[in-house]
């Protein structure tokens, strides 16, 4: 097993922040496991490469960029940089309780939600029932390669220490 978190290593919050940090760590070997996913997609599909990550991030940041803008730095940034806070928040959930297959369709589904929130909000994206077909499967898939790779990284950093036993029901 991987490095081991136990209540012994401090407070709660303590226990926390470590699995967090460790989750990071699994968020960015996610990465850049969906970056060379996306790669090999367009490859097959002849798909672009999406820019709006990218221009969601300099909207963020106060900057107006164009639809024909293609801000590649930006877009990995913004693309590493919510995998890794998604890792961090893995790690949490590692910490509590929230363990393998659960994990990765619970941070699938916040990675979608997330980006869908941040590019349509900003305006830099377009809602997904205004997309191509295949486009919403091709981009789940690359959120639930992310969310696996992540989880195997976590799963053998962050022990489930802090998995509640009060009770059986979550009422």
């Amino acid at each position: 097993m991987g490095l081991t978190i136990t209540e012994a290593d401090g407070s709660r919050p303590a226990v926390l922040a470590r699995a967090a940090a460790r989750g990071v760590l699994g968020g960015l070997v996610g990465a850049a496991a969906t970056a060379a996913g996306r790669r090999a997609e367009r490859a097959i599909t002849g798909r672009p490469a999406s820019h709006v990550p990218g221009r969601t991030l300099l909207i963020l940041l106060g900057r107006d960029p164009g639809d024909d803008e293609r801000p590649v730095a930006a877009t990995v940034a913004m693309q590493v940089a919510t995998s890794a806070a998604l890792g961090a928040l893995r790690g949490v959930w590692r910490a509590s309780g929230l363990l393998r297959v659960r994990a990765d369709v619970a941070q699938t589904l916040t990675r979608v939600i997330v980006d869908q929130t941040l590019e349509n909000a900003t305006g830099a994206g377009a809602p997904p029932r205004t997309w191509r077909t295949g486009e919403g499967v091709v981009e789940v898939l690359h959120a639930a390669v992310d969310a696996v790779v992540t989880g195997l990284v976590v799963e053998n950093l962050v022990d489930p220490v802090l998995e509640s036993r009060r009770g059986t029901t979550s009422h």
